[in-house]
């Protein structure tokens, strides 16, 4: 009885998704009943698919196939199936017809997650505070995994920026209790599927199968361990989507469907990288064109999302990781470079399916119109983003200023003060993402020339402004790195993250004293906003820079917290009669980084230098 049982559970994990004997594959792997999203297009790869002289049929209660589709690559067919709301979960036949023979594909339809998209799916919002991890280089949790046999990229070399670490998905799972102790509620994963390129996969960016979770990260099993270990804690999990390109070892790309799946040009064409392209009122069709289908490497073929096959691909994709997996939300590449249209589409697909998902997109531009463009807006325009957020790069524009030069009428800190008196332009600013470097670019610490004030400053307004904070792994204690000669030196491995590491930084025994007061600095402050309605959820009020000074305030019907910052280079005293529209009628404040309670009285500020206060009456 034992073996039979046995048995019973191979049979079951084997025929979990699409699989036949002949070696066909199917894209998606499976689907769910009781889908919104039931007319699904399987499409079915492998060696001369689309010649089977007697077709395609499938007999299966609730599903009907609705069409054949054959295209230029005779390897390819895509079957368009309507799943009503009737059909129970079980394994679909697909029999291909072939002359001389038959066989059967099996295609799996499953019982959705409990709670049909309501107890996982949940996104982030301002009362979260993100962690962003590049995989390859936080934590080697399982050494097994460091080369698979097979792979295209060999290399494991931490004596080098360009070549894989082996940090894994194992490794994270490892150190969530240190990312709860820092005050992180969600975490962002630079992408975790398969890149199986010849060279620089630590960063993930270039898919070569959107089914496949990278085996170098643990596969599957260990990305589902991780979520549910992450949701086991009352965190959330954010997945990095890529729509606009490929690697080029992708298989679609190696044998393409058909000659248009991807944007092709008479010669290699780049992106020009020109955002202002898709908006603006005089511009060139032709360049526009270039900005949105130009290619962003030779390494990453563009996709073409005007090609409705691809578009579905996509779209299915999206919806499958979220219902596979359980993951929160997504944060999408590039998002500029897509067709804009299309995006509309995969976000409503996404949204319909589950309400409370959240997504938001990088937005690498300068100017707010610019960024404020690709959103959900308040305009009068003919295109209308249904983009919640994006990374607020206007911000980080402008804190950086804020650090960096010398205060002036539209310079310094007045920038950040002008840059954020135009949210009236967002739907909903309080779900921008704030934040100060990332896997992209120089460490914070590094733009500030090691400043310890400055970067504590700009750490204190990175968790007490508008809209979701968000921090690249190491930043808690001012890891350094800059972009030149080679991103890879802002992608350094998290000290204590190998065994062996002459430093942990996960414990304090292992930082030194600078590493631990910025920790310090960022976990109390991280803690205090997680039971703050003020900083969470609150208005935000700011007042025009004075002298380098920079006043403003988070409030709500049971809280007022009041933040003051210094980027003068002289010691400035603030007086707090200036600001009593939103002082008035308390009579203490509280210092949350000592505690001290003081009566509410003026402040001296050295330079650089910033406060948080809880009012108190």
């Amino acid at each position: 009885m034992k073996r039979f049982l046995l048995f019973l559970v191979f049979l079951l994990s084997f025929f979990n998704n699409c699989f036949s004997q002949e070696g066909y594959k199917c894209y998606p792997t499976n689907w769910w009943v009781g889908m919104k999203w039931n007319k699904v297009q399987v499409m079915i790869h492998g060696d001369a698919i689309a010649n089977a002289a007697g077709g395609f049929t499938i007999n299966y209660p609730g599903v009907k196939l609705e069409k054949v589709n054959k295209v230029e690559n005779v390897n390819y067919v895509f079957l368009d199936l309507n799943i009503a709301a009737t059909a129970k979960p079980g394994i679909l036949k697909i029999k291909v017809n072939k002359a001389a023979s038959s066989f059967d594909i099996s295609f799996a339809l499953k019982a959705r997650r409990n709670g049909n998209g309501k107890n996982y799916a949940q996104g982030v919002t301002s009362k979260d505070f993100m962690y962003l991890i590049l995989p390859d280089r936080f934590s080697n949790g399982d050494e097994s995994n460091d080369r698979v046999p097979g792979m295209k990229d060999q290399s494991l070399r931490r004596d080098t920026v360009y070549n894989r670490h082996g940090g894994d998905l194992v490794g994270i799972q490892n150190h969530l209790d240190y990312l709860q102790s820092l005050g992180v509620t969600a975490l962002w994963l630079n992408p975790v599927l398969e890149n199986d390129m010849p060279e620089r996969t630590e960063h993930g960016y270039a898919f070569t199968d959107h089914y496949k979770i990278d085996p170098r990260l643990g596969g599957e099993k260990a990305y589902q361990d991780l979520i549910d270990a992450v949701h086991a804690k009352g965190m959330k999990i954010i997945q990095d989507a890529v729509y606009n390109h490929v690697g080029l070892y992708h298989f679609t790309v190696q044998d393409m469907p058909m000659k248009d799946w991807l944007h092709q040009w008479p010669a290699y064409t780049n992106t020009n990288f020109k955002d202002q392209t898709l908006f603006d009122p005089y511009g060139s069709t032709l360049e526009k064109k270039i900005m949105a289908d130009g290619w962003f490497t030779k390494q990453m073929p563009d996709l073409n999302q005007y090609n409705p096959y691809v578009a579905n691909f996509l779209i299915q994709h999206a919806l499958w990781t979220v219902e596979e997996f359980g993951i929160d939300g997504w944060r999408i590449d590039t998002y500029a470079y897509n067709d804009l249209a299309f995006m509309n589409r995969c976000n409503k697909a996404l949204v319909d399916e589950y309400p409370n998902i959240t997504m938001f997109g990088e937005t690498w531009v300068h100017g707010v119109p610019n960024q404020s463009y690709l959103v959900q807006n308040n305009y009068t325009i003919p295109f209308k983003s249904n983009l919640q957020a994006s990374t607020d790069f206007q911000t980080l524009w402008a804190i950086m200023d804020a650090m960096t030069k010398d205060f002036g009428w539209d310079d310094g800190v007045n920038k950040l003060y002008t840059t954020l008196a135009q949210d009236f332009v967002y739907k909903d600013p309080t779900r921008q993402v704030v934040f100060l470097d990332n896997h992209d670019m120089a460490r914070f610490f590094s733009v500030v020339n090691e400043d310890v004030n400055k970067y504590k400053s700009a750490l204190t307004w990175l968790l007490t402004c508008r809209g979701i904070p968000q921090m690249y792994y190491g930043d808690e204690f001012a890891t350094t790195g800059t972009t030149s000669p080679n991103d890879g030196y802002v992608r350094l491995d998290f000290p204590g993250g190998w065994p062996g590491d002459k430093a942990n930084k996960f414990s304090i025994a292992g930082r030194t004293q600078k590493d631990q007061e910025i920790f310090q600095h960022l976990a109390t402050l991280a803690n205090y906003r997680k039971t703050s309605g003020a900083l969470t959820t609150g208005r935000f009020m700011q007042f025009t820079p004075q002298d380098g000074v920079y006043v403003y305030f988070r409030y709500n019907a049971g809280q007022t917290v009041m933040v003051i910052m210094n980027t003068a280079k002289e010691k400035r005293s603030i007086r707090l009669k200036r600001f009593e529209e939103r002082t008035t009628g308390f009579s203490r404040m509280k210092n949350i980084f000592s505690g001290d309670i003081t009566g509410l009285q003026d402040i001296d500020l050295d330079t650089y230098e910033s406060r948080v206060y809880e009012l108190l009456k």
